[in-house]
C-alpha cells in the first residue's frame, strides 16, 4: 500500500440480505455499478477496501426490529457476488448499525494510519449514519459518494445525507469525482 493514501473505502451492508434476501432493498441495484468502478479505482492506488456486514446473532436486538436477517455463517450474510472481495480487502462482521461497534475497525484503520473513511453502502440513513456518527467521533473525517450509498426509499436516502452533510461535516461528492482524481493526484489521498 502507499504511504501517501490516508483513505478507506467502507463497504457497508452490501450483503446478500439486504440487497436481495429477507430485508431486499431494491434501490441498492442503482448503486452496485458506482461502488464496484470506485472499489477498483481505490485498489489501484492502493486504499484499502473493508467490508463491514451483518453477520448476526440469535440474540441480537436488532433482530426484534427487522426480523432475522444477515445470520453469522448463513449465505444472506454473504457479500454481494457483484462486489466480489480481492486478495487485501479487509472483511470484518458487524451486530448493530455501527461498523465501528465492537468490530475492531478503528484498530485496523489507526494501524494503516487513515485519516479519511469514504462510506459506501446501504442505508443511508441508518447504518452508514451510525458508522459516519462513530467515525467522527473517533476524529476522522468523512466522505460519502452520494451515488455509492441508498435508502428504502428516496426521502430516507436525502434525509441521511443531509444529516451525514449537517450534523458530521461529512463530504458528499460523486464516485466518479474519486474516481477521476485517483489516476494522479486523487483526493483519495488525503
Amino acid at each position: 500500500m502507499e504511504s501517501s493514501v490516508r483513505t478507506a473505502i467502507l463497504v457497508i451492508d452490501m450483503v446478500n440480505d439486504f440487497v436481495t434476501g429477507v430485508i431486499a432493498c431494491d434501490r441498492a441495484q442503482r448503486i452496485i455499478p458506482n461502488q464496484a468502478r470506485l472499489l477498483d479505482a481505490a485498489r489501484r492506488i492502493g486504499a484499502p477496501v473493508v467490508y463491514v456486514g451483518d453477520a448476526h446473532l440469535p440474540t441480537d436486538f436488532e433482530l426484534k426490529i427487522w426480523g432475522e436477517h444477515a445470520m453469522r455463517g448463513t449465505a444472506g450474510a454473504d457479500i454481494i457476488p457483484e462486489l466480489p472481495t480481492q486478495p487485501g480487502d479487509y472483511i470484518l462482521e458487524k451486530r448493530t448499525y455501527d461498523a465501528f461497534y465492537e468490530t475492531g475497525l478503528d484498530m485496523l484503520l489507526r494501524k494503516l494510519d487513515i485519516s479519511t473513511v469514504c462510506i459506501t453502502g446501504l442505508h443511508t440513513n441508518m447504518c452508514d449514519r451510525h458508522t459516519a456518527a462513530s467515525a467522527l467521533f473517533r476524529g476522522y473525517e468523512i466522505v460519502v459518494p452520494d451515488d455509492c450509498v441508498d435508502a428504502f426509499t428516496e426521502e430516507e436516502h436525502l434525509d441521511g445525507l443531509d444529516y451525514l452533510r449537517r450534523v458530521y461535516g461529512a463530504e458528499i461528492t460523486r464516485a466518479d469525482a474519486l474516481i477521476d482524481a485517483s489516476s494522479s493526484e486523487s483526493s483519495l489521498v488525503r
